[in-house]
């Protein structure tokens, strides 16, 4: 059965695109284009997974982003 992962992705300072797994700590990576950030971004989560031996509770509580105006 496939896991569905929430991540967050913003842009450095040095124009690279950064991934943050929600409910992963540390599990993260960088990349120049979408493409293969997408990319490190699953080979970051196997390895994460792998290192924890699957038993990993990747319960997600995670709800939205929201953007405000102030």
């Amino acid at each position: 059965m496939m896991k569905e992962f929430n991540i967050i992705i913003e842009k450095g300072e040095d124009g690279y695109l950064i991934s943050e797994v929600v409910g992963l700590p540390g599990c993260h990576t960088q990349a120049k284009s979408m493409d293969e950030l997408i990319k490190r971004t699953k080979e970051a989560i196997s390895l994460y997974l792998k290192s924890k031996d699957d038993s990993v509770d990747v319960t997600d509580t995670f709800i939205g982003m929201q953007k405000i105006a102030l």
